[in-house]
């Protein structure tokens, strides 16, 4: 059956002006305001309400700014459960871009009226046409001819679906970049027949109830949550309404940004849409994203950069503008070359490689197995929950090494790889075929691929996501071909792979009626490794090439400055042998005579501390850091070191060492050369260079004979580390030195500073891994703004006591925190106005926790690992991190 409506034109005359007129009438109800910038354009603000003819009424704001005349327009949606003003900042942002940007709420949200249609053709759908028939009469807007405006359309999720439909229904729509959406809604929500149950109850929930949807859908949901089925015309109602039921009308130019911590619009929906549309003809840019529906870093100023670049170029034809590469992928870790800053890294590709590309095969292990699927299918596995996100959400839980994922005995089948002998990277959807025989008509199986380390013991469940399918006819026995969720994660030497087949989860709807399941191989499993798909390495920084020049000239600086340095101020007696003293240290910005990157900072180091530098992003510990090294001047304030004041090019900086936003090296020569060359640079004598004690820290064992130019990211962080520690200096300045380290690397840093600073040296790092800091560090400085906010040992700062944070949708009862704390493996449980605290004993896991609150029925919302410095930290900077 054919469920694709004629696609919608321009309106005809009369329906045409049937609609301005309409606005016309409520003309009276819009607004002008105008938003002021320091430097850039200011955005002028229309407010009106739209009347769509059938006694809805839609909510609009209007933005441009500039001078007056003709510019492409953008149509931006919000997400669901939102309304026109989540996406303002974007708007704004837009307008001072050169746009002319229309915001709406959709039918059901913010001040719009009507039923919620889930972007129905007739009616969502239809709205976009009438917003474009206006945009077509506005003096501000491009026309590409009469009553066909240049316009774009962009938003996340439920705004990104009506950009795609869009799309596929209105020919006049330019191009599209949707965020974090579906393409079938209908295989989003019951994937290969299987009802994606908490999901569903979440739409429902924050359309505000059942009652709020159009009379069909509210019926759908409640017969198929009843049930416990998707039907025929459950899945009919959800596919009309999506983009893939107009997938060959979709031929415009689309930048496809979803994201990896997503149950609810996997990779697998963006991979759809960029089949099909690159089947069109029409350019298409895939972006993968830290973030999603369950958590991570959304990413929200790049994907914004991206989505101006891609309408620069194809809306307003600037064949200049950088749209980037037709595929990216963000991975964790490493380092930001501009800045040196720990950042989310990319990897790209020059042409989309699908979720099957580079395949190998690893084989699995295991004998045919057994297991039952439980009466009322209770107790449910545990992957992930919707609504448990952000910092505390169990995709940010998985990204810390923290197994969270809960697999019932007597109710799953695993299958293992042997160790992995190099490390591999899977991009894409693994696959895997098994045979499967249940005691009933059908089964339902929850297919997941564990990472598992060394010890067997911790285990993560990439991005915490599974893959559902229902085997029909399973009595005789068929044999399955399963593929797994898309992910992009890094299995590590020495890890194993393994594959879990659950008869239960709690995402998910299964059968009530009680089975027994016999599953066993047929293949091993397929890992795709795009081998196309290469990590950006930082680019080395300019002033290497510049080096031999920049030293000649701070030689002759030194030469003709000698006389000034002697008239520095005199070393402090009484500070000999502190390492650091700063006080009343203060810093201006460039150009600024009353904004600061640093103010009135004083605080102390001692001999043999390991002090944590702490602070949420400008908060001006590297501009403190680069004070300290005499990179830069002070304005105000000195710093003294073993009671030296510190100056550019200060005698007692040679008792100084400092891994600070990188090192250079000169890429033609080897790790050890780079090295040699380096002290040989300082004119110190070469046996003061504790040379085989750096070498030995870096642990690049026969690369550092290799050429720098073939090092990784992470072999010229440890690389640059050594060169800090050469000649083992008293004072040693760490800025993120974990950045490209692997977790192996970064336990073994730590222990390398401990042992430094035990040997009587000082050790200063600042750095992001709070969970490092606390184990590494005797004492904090913790910074915000450019000012001091508190100062100590690590324990006073941070108190006592580890927990978890469940945060929870309503107060928690005392009754229910009483049983909490009951509960085995749990000291504590008290109640706070987030939710509960909860101590686990020493026999106490986070995944038996989850498991038992569920039983409970406890209304969680969030779990998360509640550590003392993190809780300090974000307690003292007052949440500005």
């Amino acid at each position: 059956m054919d469920l694709r409506l004629p696609r919608l034109r321009r309106p005809r005359p009369r329906r045409a002006l049937a609609a301005a007129a309409a606005v016309v009438v409520l003309a009276g109800a819009g607004t002008w305001t105008a938003v002021a910038s320091d430097d850039a354009p200011e955005v002028r603000r229309a407010d009106r309400v739209m009347a769509t003819g059938d006694g809805v009424r839609i909510d609009t704001s209007f933005f441009t700014a500039g001078p007056e005349g003709r510019r492409p327009a953008v149509l931006l949606g919000h997400g669901f459960g939102g309304s026109k003003e989540d996406v303002r900042a974007q708007a704004e942002d837009l307008a001072r871009d050169g746009y002319a940007v229309l915001t709406w709420s959709a039918r059901g949200f913010g001040r719009s009226t009507g039923k919620i249609g889930l972007n129905d053709p007739e009616g969502e759908v239809a709205d976009v046409s009438r917003l474009v028939d206006w945009l077509a009469a506005r003096p501000e807007v491009r026309l590409d001819k009469d009553g066909d405006p240049r316009v774009g359309m962009a938003g996340n999720s439920y705004g990104g679906a009506i950009a795609l439909l869009g799309a596929g229904y209105d020919d006049r729509i330019d191009a599209v970049a949707p965020a974090i959406t579906y393409f079938d809604l209908a295989e989003a929500l019951f994937p290969d027949g299987v009802f994606k149950k908490l999901w569903a109850g979440a739409f429902v929930t924050s359309g505000g109830g059942c009652a709020r949807f159009e009379p069909e859908l509210c019926a759908m949901y409640e017969r198929v949550a009843e049930s416990g089925v998707p039907d025929a015309r459950a899945r009919a109602l959800l596919e009309a309404r999506s983009p893939a039921a107009v997938a060959d009308r979709i031929d415009v130019p689309t930048l496809l940004m979803q994201g990896q911590t997503d149950s609810l619009f996997p990779l697998g929906q963006a991979d759809a849409a960029a089949r099909a549309i690159r089947a069109n003809g029409a350019p298409v840019g895939v972006d993968w994203l830290a973030g999603g529906h369950d958590g991570g870093d959304p990413e929200t100023d790049r994907l914004h950069e991206r989505v101006r670049a891609w309408f620069d170029r194809y809306l307003k034809g600037d064949e200049s503008a950088d749209t980037g590469p037709a595929f990216r992928v963000t991975r964790t870790g490493g380092v930001d070359s501009t800045d040196g800053r720990a950042q989310l890294r990319g990897a790209s590709a020059d042409a989309y490689p699908g979720l099957h590309s580079g395949t190998r095969t690893v084989e699995l292990t295991g004998r045919e197995q057994r297991f039952a699927n439980p009466a009322g299918a209770n107790p449910p596995a545990v992957s992930a929950l919707p609504g448990i996100g952000g910092s505390g959400g169990l995709s940010q839980l998985s990204s810390l090494g923290i197994g969270v994922s809960l697999d019932f005995p007597g109710q799953h089948a695993r299958f293992e790889s042997a160790p992995v002998t190099r490390d591999l990277r899977v991009t894409g959807s693994p696959a895997v075929t098994v045979r499967v025989r249940s005691t009933s008509d059908d089964a339902v199986l929850f297919a997941k691929v564990y990472d598992v380390g060394p010890d067997g013991r911790q285990q993560v469940l990439p991005s915490q996501l599974v893959t559902p399918v229902r085997v029909e006819d399973a009595r005789a026995g068929k044999d399955v071909e399963l593929t797994l969720p898309a992910v992009d994660h890094e299995v590590r030497e020495g890890h194993r792979l393994r594959l879990v087949l659950a008869s239960t989860d709690l995402a998910y709807a299964s059968p009530a009626a009680p089975a027994t399941y016999t599953v066993s191989l047929k293949s091993g499993l397929t890992v795709p490794t795009a081998p196309g798909v290469t990590t950006a390495e930082a680019p080395l920084p300019a002033w290497v090439v510049w080096l031999p020049v920049a030293g000649a000239v701070t030689a002759l600086a030194l030469l003709l400055t000698g006389r000034r340095r002697t008239a520095a101020p005199a070393p402090d007696p009484d500070l000999a042998d502190v390492p650091l003293q700063i006080t009343g240290l203060s810093k201006r910005y460039a150009r600024s005579a009353d904004r600061y990157a640093v103010r009135d900072l004083s605080f102390r180091v001692d001999k043999g501390q390991v002090l944590g530098l702490l602070g949420p992003n400008g908060a001006g510990k590297t501009t403190t850091l680069r004070m300290l090294m005499g990179l830069i001047k002070p304005d105000d304030g000195e710093i003294r070191v073993f009671g030296h004041a510190v100056r550019p090019g200060a005698p007692v900086l040679s008792r100084v060492g400092a891994f600070v936003e990188g090192a250079g090296f000169l890429p033609h020569l080897s790790g050890r050369e780079n090295l040699e060359l380096y002290w040989a640079a300082t004119g110190r004598p070469p046996e003061d260079a504790h040379l085989d004690e750096a070498l030995e820290i870096a642990g690049l064992g026969d690369a550092l004979a290799r050429a720098v130019r073939t090092y990784s990211q992470g072999m010229r962080q440890r690389l640059a580390i050594a060169q800090a520690m050469l000649g083992l200096p008293d004072l040693l300045i760490l800025d993120e030195p974990t950045n490209g380290l692997d977790p192996p690397q970064i336990r073994e840093m730590r222990e390398v500073m401990i042992r430094y600073a035990a040997a009587g040296r000082t050790v200063i790092v600042s750095s992001h891994l709070l969970a490092e800091v606390e184990q590494s560090c005797t004492h904090l400085v913790v910074m915000d703004r450019g000012r001091l906010v508190q100062a100590g040992p690590v324990h006073d700062i941070i108190g006592s006591g580890d927990t978890l944070l469940v945060g929870t949708v309503t107060p928690v009862e005392e009754p229910l925190a009483e049983k909490v704390a009951a509960l085995p493996g749990v000291e504590s449980a008290v109640r706070t106005d987030e939710g509960l605290l909860v101590r686990l004993g020493a026999d106490g896991t986070a995944p038996r926790l989850i498991a038992e609150l569920v039983r409970l029925e406890v209304p969680v919302t969030s779990v998360g690992p509640h550590r003392r410095l993190e809780d300090a930290f974000l307690t003292l900077i007052g949440g500005s991190a």
